[in-house]
């Protein structure tokens, strides 16, 4: 590993963590010497960085510091582009276009030598043909689930069974091939999985929740984790 390329992933360790990090444990990533890390920890200091601790204790990197944008490695620009492509070919329109204006940016700005990780990346995402249409306006859920806004759908399920539910919407999922909008739904009680390509109609309602997107995530994740243990028992929310 060249040395700057060293130090850099020696800052990211650094930055991600949250809480102190030892020579040894950034030894043992980067699988090199902790002599080696005290050196190089010791040089980033000199330069300027914002590092504190010491040797036997740890280290963390001062909250406010930013580093020059797009330093990526080869490894770090071939992970952009396979999610690009993933993107592009099963997203919705507007996430089609930012994935493909996204390796655009990054082909404009990485250096000379690095372009060809992009342009003759060694990793893909086929394209599909069978990917579920919908016409429901998915910039528009997404501006919704970050306003926290209800919306009320008229959905026909499996049986072609028709129904109308007021959903408090916290994400969205993307398949293979179909989306599922994740959402607390009124009439249920309880949070439902409901695919776009099923969605007749939909109003996107100036209502907004009162329980916070993060809780009601947090609140998912846990009944579905139980539910992939064999229990889920419904959740409960205050109105």
């Amino acid at each position: 590993m060249r040395r700057a390329d060293r130090l850099f992933q020696i800052i990211q360790i650094l930055r991600g963590a949250r809480e102190p990090v030892t020579a040894r444990q950034i030894a043992d990533e980067l699988e090199i010497s902790v002599r080696t890390i005290y050196r190089d920890v010791a040089e980033l200091i000199a330069q300027r960085l914002p590092i504190c601790g010491e040797a036997g204790i740890g280290y963390v990197f001062r909250q406010g510091y930013d580093m020059p944008p797009l330093m990526l490695t080869p490894d770090e620009i071939e992970v952009a582009v396979l999610g690009a492509q993933w993107v592009a070919a099963r997203g919705d329109p507007g996430l089609v276009r930012g994935a493909r204006d996204l390796i655009a940016k990054i082909n404009a700005v990485v250096p000379e030598h690095l372009c060809p990780v992009i342009l003759e990346s060694a990793v893909m995402a086929p394209d599909i043909s069978e990917l579920a249409l919908d016409e429901l306006d998915m910039a528009r859920v997404r501006k919704w689930i970050r306003a926290q806004g209800k919306i009320r759908i008229w959905y026909r399920d499996r049986d072609d069974e028709d129904s109308r539910h007021v959903i408090w919407p916290i994400g969205v999922a993307y398949f293979e091939s179909v989306r599922l909008i994740v959402a607390w739904c009124e009439m249920r009680q309880d949070f439902r999985h409901f695919r776009t390509d099923r969605v007749l109609t939909a109003d996107f309602l100036e209502d907004t929740f009162p329980t916070p997107t993060k809780t009601l995530r947090a609140a998912w994740k846990k009944q579905e984790k139980k539910h992939n243990a064999g229990k889920s028992p419904p959740v409960r929310l205050r109105p």
